[in-house]
């Protein structure tokens, strides 16, 4: 099989040896990478050719409206640099920002002025190993009235998810109340433990997992591993879940730490490839999304197609975002932000790589308004090496 070279802007213009864009008027492309996936990892060794776009779950049609094909990202200001093992972000309503440390167990205030960090609590039962630990965090649909913080985390047991009440009249490392759990029994592993947690258009929380290593758990409905679930804000399961008596929402996943919805209020989700495709998939209620049997776009019926792919060397997914019309995923093992323009359900352009390399591992990217993303960095987690100042915070100006 032959290889080429694609081209892509980003910041100035960079070539890439492998990258799929399953788009509408997207031409043969030839593609090539490695990796055994997980958090970002070791590399093997994949081939592939593939063509022809990725048709939407539901066979829509496109918007009318796309974003365009070239974007931009500025590097405004590094905000806050020294957080260990940083995961999860959140924005506070007056701006300040919350940021968890999945070793420690820590959640740690950040002043979006200055970058002043503030130890807020240690989140007891985290037992931190692997890619386990203090994951995912995210604040209450109603946190004006109640001031609950969501976290997602690995127990010597479990993942699972719990909320706490944040009072800042406390001392400082002792803000947050005792952890209420709203859900238990997600399977953990040495790897695969997912993680990213969101509240939706619909003020209910989803969560995407991991399957922990075990492929099978992906297809086994009964199982909350390799699924990203949808429950109410106290965890139960949700009036139009595809099974009344489950938060299963979606399956056949392999890790999902990436959630987001554009401005449709349609969900998509990063996903870890194994060895030959990351994904970024429209997440439709009940759809099977492949893994173990496939991965990445697949002639299989009954299963949905990623509305685009990339070899894991370039990418690893972590957290994604919506802003200015398009998706954006930081990625760990490719060290990139990348830029996946939106029409509707399908791509309007192949996506743009920016900040190849500059910043190391990228875990977490939050978009709060008018072009202004916080990226954080994760070169502190055991996989990455960590330069001065690591692990950091940078502000945003993209479109």
């Amino acid at each position: 099989m032959n290889s080429g070279n694609a081209v892509v802007e980003g910041i100035g213009t960079m070539h890439r040896s492998a990258v799929t864009a399953l788009w509408a008027t997207a031409a043969l492309v030839v593609v090539t990478g490695c990796s055994t996936g997980g958090d970002g990892s070791v590399p093997g060794a994949a081939r592939r050719t593939a063509s022809s776009p990725a048709a939407s779950p539901e066979g829509g049609a496109p918007s009318l409206s796309a974003a365009p094909a070239k974007g931009s990202v500025k590097v405004v200001s590094t905000l806050t640099e020294g957080l260990n093992s940083p995961w999860g972000l959140a924005a506070l309503p007056d701006g300040d920002l919350l940021v968890s440390s999945r070793d420690e167990g820590t959640i740690t205030r950040v002043d979006a002025e200055n970058g002043k960090k503030t130890l807020v609590s240690t989140v007891p039962g985290v037992s931190a190993s692997g890619e386990g630990g203090l994951l995912g965090i995210a604040l209450s649909p109603t946190y004006g009235a109640d001031h609950l913080v969501y976290a997602y985390f690995t127990t010597e047991s479990d993942n699972r998810i719990a909320r706490m009440l944040y009072d800042e009249k406390k001392p400082v490392g002792q803000q947050m109340g005792a952890p209420d759990t709203v859900l238990r029994g997600i399977p953990k592993g040495t790897i695969h433990n997912g993680g990213r947690i969101a509240f939706g258009p619909d003020k209910m929380l989803y969560a995407g997992t991991g399957e922990t290593g075990d492929g099978q758990l992906a297809q086994d409905r009964k199982s909350l591993a390799g699924k990203i679930l949808r429950m109410t804000p106290d965890g139960q399961p949700v009036h139009g879940n595809p099974e009344a008596d489950s938060v299963v929402y979606s399956y056949g996943h392999r890790n999902v730490e990436g959630l987001a919805w554009d401005s449709g209020k349609r969900l998509w989700a990063s996903e870890f490839g194994q060895d030959k495709w990351d994904e970024l998939n429209l997440i439709e209620p009940g759809k099977n999304y492949g893994w173990p049997d496939v991965e990445g776009k697949s002639d299989r019926p009954g299963l949905v197609n990623p509305v685009a792919e990339w070899p894991p060397s370039e990418a690893s997914p972590s957290g994604i975002a919506f802003a200015e019309g398009s998706i954006w995923l930081a990625t760990l093992r490719g060290e990139r932000l990348w830029r996946a323009p939106l029409a509707g359900r399908e791509l309007a352009a192949p996506p743009e790589a920016f900040l190849e390399g500059k910043y190391g591992r990228l875990r977490t990217v939050l978009s709060v308004g008018g072009g202004k993303v916080w990226l954080v960095t994760n070169n502190t987690d055991g996989r990455g090496t960590p330069r001065p100042g690591d692990d950091r915070i940078l502000q945003l100006e993209v479109a």
